[in-house]
């Protein structure tokens, strides 16, 4: 077990809520609303509603109720032609939607042409997990992963060609009884039910956590990691949360995001320093946050644009705690931004906001954090493009 927090050496936010009235025109039946709602940029239709425009506040996924998603995972980047930003929706009932860009075939329906509203997943059924990387996607059902999108760094775990896209859902190779799954930019990760962890795909960065910094184009399992409880997948490096409440990480480190008091990058797990008592982990694209069991939130990594939340603009190599941050139920963050769903059902978030990410009504950074949805919204989840500038609640 690591040392406990270091609070007299870490610097807590006191985070003031901004109800702005733009905040408000748009979510103000929120708590009757029942759609899956999004905000930010949408140049390729990742919004799901059906135009391209960008919305600074959050808007209907079009036929998407939240009551009927068990998990929203969004991949992709910002507003270029090569972001290929979009989402998948597991729905309760097994099947999987998708939308927005489809230049890999990563909405998983046979072509690659994009869409703006919500299309079926081909021949998907039964599935229990989903998880959208930068141009690829993976899928859990009875234990065996699934996986569709570009195959450029063998991110698909077939062993099969990699020059041509995957327009259909695909067998991963050797892999059963997994739990969840993780994509990253252009790497999966799957947890077994046996608390192991194994990863495909590019290896640069050491983002494999093998001790090798070579692509693999099938499944290999992280060495020395066991009782995993659960992962957390950045653009470029692995959070993984074990039975002892120890946080390990792995991958890039240019900015601080494994949070072991150092920038150099690791391809075998490391521990996050100063953690102790962790109840959840996220990994956001280049930063960390870990939710405590006191109830607390601690961020870490990059923060060039305030996206930890400590009122500063310097990247953090150790946790950060944010003491005034508390009912936390989930943390999701883009390119250069954070949002966070509360259990008071309202949506807050921070860092940069040029391109309304934050889904306040403005493309102004806020002083500290600002509100997307109020409270009583019903959203308990959220999530955003893994490098981009949209956000989403349900």
């Amino acid at each position: 077990m690591t040392p406990p927090l270091r609070r007299t050496l870490l610097t807590a936010v006191a985070l003031t809520t901004v109800l702005a009235a733009p905040c408000l025109t748009a979510p103000a039946a929120a708590g009757t609303d029942p759609w899956v709602r999004a905000w930010g940029e949408n140049a390729q239709g990742q919004l799901g509603n059906g135009g391209l425009a960008a919305q600074q506040t959050a808007t209907a996924v079009t036929g998407i109720a939240r009551d009927d998603v068990r998990e929203l995972s969004a991949g992709g980047g910002g507003a270029g032609a090569a972001a290929n930003p979009f989402a998948v929706a597991l729905l309760r009932d097994g099947t999987v939607k998708s939308w927005g860009s489809n230049a890999t075939g990563q909405l998983g329906n046979g072509t690659l042409v994009s869409q703006p509203v919500p299309v079926t997943v081909a021949g998907l059924w039964g599935v229990s997990e989903v998880s959208a990387g930068a141009n690829h996607a993976l899928a859990v059902r009875a234990g065996r992963v699934l996986a569709w999108g570009s195959n450029a760094r063998k991110q698909l775990g077939t062993g099969l060609d990699t020059t041509n896209p995957y327009r259909t859902p695909v067998p991963v190779q050797s892999l059963d009884e997994v739990r969840d799954v993780g994509a990253g930019c252009d790497f999966s990760v799957a947890l077994r039910q046996d608390g192991t962890v194994w990863t495909w795909g590019s290896g640069a960065n050491g983002r494999l956590g093998t001790g090798a910094n070579t692509d693999r184009d099938t499944p290999q399992k992280v060495p020395d990691l066991t009782d995993v409880e659960s992962v957390s997948v950045g653009c470029d490096h692995v959070l993984a949360l074990t039975a002892d409440g120890t946080v390990k990480a792995w991958g890039r480190n240019t900015e601080g995001q494994l949070g072991n008091d150092s920038t150099a990058d690791s391809n075998k797990p490391v521990d996050v320093a100063y953690l102790d008592a962790v109840a959840e982990v996220f990994a956001t694209s280049a930063s960390g946050f870990a939710v405590l069991d006191d109830g607390s939130l601690a961020g870490w990594g990059k923060n060039s644009d305030g996206q930890l939340g400590d009122g500063t603009k310097s990247h953090r190599t150790t946790p950060v705690v944010l003491d005034q941050l508390r009912g936390v139920q989930q943390v999701a963050g883009g390119a250069d931004f954070t949002i966070a769903a509360l259990d008071d059902g309202s949506v807050i978030g921070w860092g940069a906001n040029a391109a309304a990410q934050l889904g306040d009504g403005t493309t102004t950074s806020p002083a500290s954090t600002t509100v997307a949805l109020p409270p009583g919204s019903g959203i308990t989840h959220v999530t955003t493009t893994i490098t981009g500038k949209s956000g989403y609640a349900y």
